[in-house]
């Protein structure tokens, strides 16, 4: 289930400047800047304690629920997304989603997939996550698929996925999340090999310029 309060307390402080160049300030100190919002209440500008913001993450994953001190007052958050810097991969920026204690919200869960099918046999994971209806604070880590000696031609669809007791499916229930297939012998790679080389060699001389006499 998903970790709550011990562990994931973090002690914020509410931004008195907005824009760009307070981020920027808020980034230099080590603080990731977040909006809180939520049950219609106005949205805060918080600042987030970088490093244990990071390492809840990691710990508890980004459906933890938080437990936000603001100012000497205690609020439960959910990370609704996150901004990551695409070279640093560093947290520019959060989402939070105000929650109360046994109030429903709605998640993406991990699929993880354990087990070997039969020999001869390939698993193709084709959804990595599902979405569910779980209470705040019952939120499971990662939902566990087994293909233990599954045969080729078995498909496991997010209907057939197995919930926790008061989890609900929300992800259309076909969604295929896995498929096992016969796994292809050297013959098959090295003819998939000559195939796309073929091709290739094809478009290379239907573009190449024609020869002026």
């Amino acid at each position: 289930m998903a970790k709550a309060a011990a562990g994931n307390e973090l002690k914020v402080t509410v931004r008195s400047a907005t824009g760009k160049g307070a981020s920027r300030r808020a980034r230099r100190d080590g603080k990731i800047p977040a909006v809180l919002y939520g049950h219609g209440t106005d949205p805060q500008h918080l600042e987030l304690p970088g490093h244990d913001f990071a390492a809840v993450l990691r710990h508890a994953g980004t459906n933890a629920v938080l437990t936000l001190d603001i100012e000497g007052k205690e609020q439960l958050a959910l990370t609704k997304s996150l901004d990551i810097h695409p070279i640093r991969r560093s947290i520019q920026h959060a989402d939070l989603l105000v929650v109360r204690r046994g109030e429903k919200v709605t998640v993406e869960v991990t699929v993880v997939v354990e087990g070997d099918p039969v020999p001869g046999a390939l698993v193709t994971q084709e959804a990595n996550a599902i979405e569910i209806e779980a209470e705040a604070l019952s939120i499971p880590e990662q939902l566990t698929v087994s293909v233990e000696g599954a045969e080729e031609g078995t498909q496991i669809n997010a209907g057939q996925v197995e919930l926790p007791r008061g989890v609900n499916l929300v992800s259309d229930p076909e969604t295929l999340v896995v498929n096992v297939v016969t796994a292809p012998t050297a013959e098959d790679l090295e003819g998939e090999v000559a195939q796309e080389e073929a091709e290739t060699a094809e478009a290379e001389e239907a573009g190449a310029p024609e020869e002026i006499e």
